[in-house]
């Protein structure tokens, strides 16, 4: 309890021993003094810090160990505290920073068995320790399990027919981790191939094979297994043989009366399977369109020929999930067909239509019983075999042809497939147009290349001065061929220019014209760089004088825009001109036109160009400069007579007189003498 007996200056001590030393260590100084009289409770805690000095990892009996070796991971940590008999320990191993083993005891070392060890143990392995909310990491311990097991290969069965699908196993019962089963075979002296390869489920998968072909064949099975360090791969298991037989389920097929069928011909198909494998299905199938099906052993099927029965009857054979087939081919007195010569047809080409029969019988139906019949559109235009006309947008249509025969007591009239008529137009002479009328000469433009007449779709090619510009093919109405032309710096550059447009391989390419090009397009050079005049010459002028400032540029399309500025009033005004110079005039200068003078010009190619700075000079006017030197003269004048008045008053005369009695005359200029020497001379 809190009192005033128990205050003090408190300390602690802790004591510790670690081999065959021993620490005693004292702890800072703790007042405590009573603050109220009201009692309270007071507990003083020494604490003592624990020190984890080393967790050490060991691998045994070593670090590489064979496949199935029993290896014992050791853990241990050297701690320094107090009361380390009930102190707790916290053991983590792990393998490639995985955690696979846990453990909390009051023991300083723990153990870890892998009992029979395998290549999946192999890794990286670190013991952490925690006591008392400290950690510590041991050094990295690398094991390396080497060799696989041998995997075990297991078959449904060993002798089958060809297709035949059966079940086959690959195991590995004592390895563990990802692995990743190949099932492969040997044909003969074939080099292996891989049949399938299927994912484990544990150690051991399981999966469906098919042989397709009769023969002696050698199956094993192998497996991956992913570790950190890469894959490896096992060994061949034990090899299977597999006899592979000859299923003989071919159906034998007999069409009566004869071989020969015709339209009309009452026609017998017996299909039947040779051999004692039971279960077989027969089907009869005429352009994969099933005619009849059984499950028994022979299949009758009757019908009379007719139109449209020529191809080709197959009489298929069906056991589990293999198939074998015959076939029978037959024809009637075929189809007529109707040919457009030639295939590629222009307006103004001679066109033919011929309508040929390719199969019939001769002994039943002679090419010269045959009758033909053109229509157009189904109306009859011809009952002749051939139809020549001119192409023309009149003549474009839908064509077909009827053949008729007679045979016995049957007549037969057939008609050919429809041939689609649609004669092209030829191209007329491709145009060259700027795109938007306008060239500014030194800067990027289009061209657009158009024929007005011709089928689509056409290729439009364009030549430069350079050479090759490029091509545009133009496959819908709408579509346009523009060309970006990169700039030229002479109006005669733009004859340069060629388009080629060609809608046919064999048809000659159209050349366009330029010649349009000068009257559609408005061609404008730029200005050169403006030169500024100022008359009187050198800008030397009188006050009164009118002065002219002429701008001039060497070329440029008009009309072109000349401003003129003073360096220091700024703009001055604008005019625009069709001349490749303007003036303007100031009239009747004064002393605050001086200065520097400079213009710019412009026009519709919108490059702005300044000419130099020219300077001015205003002098004064004539009557100014007689004024002037009339009041100087006269300032002179009135100096000078001042000078010499003065001159005239400042002469006194003065009488000397000598220590005799004698006087003497003189005149004294005052000028000559000082102040302070004429009462002398008087006296």
């Amino acid at each position: 309890m809190a009192h005033p007996s128990n205050n003090g200056n408190y300390t602690c001590k802790a004591a510790a021993n670690f081999r065959s030393h021993s620490f005693i260590k004292e702890s800072q100084t703790v007042v405590v003094e009573r603050l109220s009289l009201t009692a309270s409770t007071c507990m003083l805690t020494c604490e003592v810090k624990t020190l984890l000095y080393n967790v050490g990892l060991w691998i045994l009996p070593a670090n590489t160990v064979p496949s199935g070796t029993s290896v014992t991971l050791q853990c241990q940590v050297t701690v320094s505290h107090d009361n380390t008999a009930h102190l707790s320990h916290t053991f983590q191993l792990r393998r490639d920073e995985v955690l696979i083993y846990s453990i909390t005891t009051t023991e300083d070392k723990v153990t870890f068995e892998l009992n029979p060890s395998r290549a999946a143990d192999s890794g990286s392995y670190e013991c952490q320790v925690t006591v008392k909310e400290k950690s510590q990491k041991s050094h990295s311990q690398k094991l390396e399990v080497t060799g696989l097991q041998t995997p075990v290969l297991n078959l449904e069965t060993n002798t089958l027919y060809e297709g035949n699908d059966f079940k086959a196993t690959c195991r590995a019962p004592e390895e563990k981790g990802s692995l990743v089963f190949r099932f492969l075979r040997r044909y003969r002296n074939e080099e292996p191939q891989t049949m399938k390869t299927v994912p484990a489920t544990g150690n051991s998968s399981e999966t469906t094979l098919v042989l397709g072909q009769a023969g002696d064949y050698s199956l094993y099975c192998e497996y991956d297994i992913t570790l950190v360090s890469g894959t490896r791969r096992s060994n061949h298991s034990n090899e299977e043989h597999v006899i592979v037989k000859v299923l003989t389920i071919k159906p034998v097929m007999n069409v009566l009366p004869s071989s020969n069928v015709y339209e009309g011909d009452l026609v017998e198909v017996v299909c039947r399977v040779e051999g004692a494998v039971k279960d077989v299905h027969i089907y009869l199938t005429k352009n994969k369109r099933i005619l009849n099906e059984t499950s028994s052993s022979i299949l009758r099927h009757v019908f009379r020929a007719q139109e449209g029965d020529s191809g080709e009857l197959v009489c298929k054979t069906e056991w589990r999930n293999v198939q074998k087939q015959n076939y029978y081919p037959f024809t009637l007195f075929s189809k007529p067909r109707l040919v457009l010569e030639p295939l590629e047809l222009f307006e103004g080409d001679r066109m033919t239509l011929t309508c040929t029969v390719t199969v019939y019988v001769p002994e039943r139906i002679s090419q010269g019983t045959l009758q033909y019949t053109v229509y157009k559109n189904n109306v009859k235009i011809t009952p002749s075999q051939s139809y020549i006309t001119m192409a023309h947008p009149s003549n474009n249509g839908n064509y077909t042809c009827k053949a008729a025969a007679n045979f016995r007591s049957h007549s037969f009239i057939k008609e050919s497939q429809t041939v689609v008529v649609e004669a092209k137009v030829m191209l007329s002479k491709p145009v060259l147009s700027v795109v938007n009328g306008t060239l500014i000469l030194g800067k990027p433009f289009q061209l657009h290349c158009h024929s007005d007449n011709g089928t689509l779709p056409i290729k439009y090619t364009l030549q430069g001065p350079k050479g090759f510009v490029g091509f545009v093919m133009v496959t819908r109405p709408e579509q346009k061929a523009i060309f970006n032309c990169p700039p030229i710096y002479k109006s005669s550059d733009l004859n340069k220019f060629i388009c080629h447009a060609n809608n046919s391989p064999q048809r000659p390419v159209e050349f366009g014209l330029v010649s349009q090009l000068f009257q559609t397009t408005k061609i404008i050079e730029p200005v050169s760089q403006p030169v500024l005049t100022i008359h009187p010459h050198m800008g030397d002028a009188s006050e009164g004088q009118d002065l002219t400032l002429n701008c001039s540029v060497q070329s440029g399309t008009p009309p072109i825009t000349f401003s003129w500025y003073h360096t220091e009033r700024g703009a001055l005004t604008t005019q625009t001109s069709k001349k490749l110079e303007q003036s303007f005039h100031i009239r009747n200068i004064k002393e605050s036109h001086k200065g520097g003078y400079y213009c710019r010009s412009d026009n519709d190619a919108s490059h702005t160009k300044q000419s130099n700075t020219v300077t001015v000079k205003v002098r004064w006017a004539g009557w100014k400069k007689g004024l002037v030197a009339f009041f100087c003269i006269l300032l002179v004048l009135v100096l000078i007579i001042v000078v010499a008045f003065r001159k005239r008053l400042l002469a006194v005369t003065v009488t000397v007189c000598a220590e005799k009695m004698e006087c003497y005359s003189a005149v004294i200029t005052l000028s000559t003498v000082a102040p302070r020497e004429l009462p002398a001379l008087i006296g």
